[in-house]
C-alpha cells in the first residue's frame, strides 16, 4: 500500500501531512512514529492529519513523533491553511479549520497564488498564577499558559547558551501537568522582542512552536513585559504576536512552507 504526504514545515517546525479528503490512515498513532523517524521513515515533528469537517472548512488531526495526540499546532494551521488553499479544497483567503481546541479562524496572505503568509486567530489566552519549584535544589517559577494546549513558561537571562536537554524533560512532566507539558524558556529583549527556545512535550526541543510563542507573549504581556504586538524569535525564525489583553483573542502570524511531495510504501 502507497501513502502520498506532503512535507511541510513553519520556521522549521516540520510535519507530514496526509489529505485524508483522499488517503485513509488507519492506526496515525503507529503512523506518525513510522513517519517522524528522522532515519529510517520521512524525519519529522509528527504528524497532521488533513480530514473532512461538518463544522468548518476542513480538520486538522495532529500527532506527535512519539505518537502522543496533540490538541492544537500554530505552526501546523498555518500549513494545514496553506496546503487546503493551494490545493483547491478550499477556494477563499479566509477560513476557519476544527482542532481538537476548537474552531480557529484562519487568514491566508496571497500574493500570485500562493499563500506566503498566515495569519491565526489562538482565541483567548488563560494565563495561571505564577508557579514556584524546586528543582535541583534551585526555586524556579513558571507561568502556566492554556492555549488549547498546555504550557509552562519560564523567564531566563539568556536562552541561547541554555541546555536544556535536562530541564525540559522535567518541566514537560512536572506533577502540575497531568498530561504533560509543552515548556518555554523566554529572554525578554525589550518592550517588542522576545527570544525562545522551546521543548515540545512528545518530540523534544523544536526549531519554532506556535501556540509555545503565543503562551510566552501572554506570559510577558500579563507581566507587563511587552506591549501589544511583539516579534518572537525562536531559532527557526520569527513570528509576529498581537495582543490586546485579557478577555480578548490573541493572534498569530507567520510563514508557511511546502518542503517536498513523495509516497511511501507501508
Amino acid at each position: 500500500m502507497e501513502l502520498r504526504f506532503t512535507k511541510m514545515q513553519g520556521l522549521g517546525n516540520d510535519y507530514v501531512y496526509v489529505n485524508c479528503f483522499e488517503e485513509s490512515v488507519e492506526t496515525p498513532e503507529l503512523m506518525a512514529r513510522r513517519l517522524s523517524d528522522r532515519h529510517f521513515g520521512v524525519g519529522a515533528d509528527g504528524l497532521i492529519l488533513i480530514r473532512p469537517s461538518n463544522v468548518a472548512d476542513c480538520r486538522m488531526e495532529m500527532y506527535n513523533a512519539d505518537g502522543s495526540r496533540g490538541a492544537m499546532c500554530g505552526n501546523g494551521i498555518r500549513c494545514v491553511a496553506k496546503y487546503v488553499y493551494e490545493a483547491g479544497l478550499v477556494n477563499r483567503e479566509r477560513m476557519v479549520v476544527e482542532t481538537d481546541s476548537g474552531l480557529k479562524s484562519v487568514y491566508c496572505r496571497v500574493q500570485d497564488g500562493k499563500v506566503r503568509l498566515v495569519e491565526v486567530d489562538m482565541g483567548i489566552p488563560k494565563v495561571a498564577e505564577r508557579e514556584s519549584w524546586l528543582w535541583e535544589g534551585e526555586t524556579l517559577f513558571f507561568t502556566p499558559v492554556d492555549m488549547g494546549n498546555p504550557h509552562a513558561v519560564l523567564f531566563c537571562q539568556e536562552v541561547d547558551s541554555m541546555d536544556i536537554s535536562c530541564l525540559g524533560p522535567a518541566v514537560e512532566n512536572h506533577p502540575y501537568y497531568p498530561d504533560r507539558a509543552n515548556a518555554e524558556f523566554v529572554q525578554v529583549i525589550n518592550s517588542g522582542n522576545l527570544n525562545l527556545r522551546v521543548w515540545e512535550r512528545g518530540t523534544g526541543e523544536t526549531l519554532a512552536c506556535g501556540t509555545g510563542a503565543c503562551a510566552a507573549f501572554a506570559a510577558a504581556r500579563i507581566m507587563g513585559l511587552v506591549e501589544k504586538n511583539a516579534s518572537v524569535k525562536l531559532p527557526g525564525g520569527i513570528l509576529e504576536i498581537a495582543w490586546q489583553g485579557i478577555g480578548e483573542p490573541l493572534t498569530m502570524t507567520g510563514p508557511a512552507e511546502e518542503v517536498f511531495c513523495g509516497e511511501i510504501t507501508l
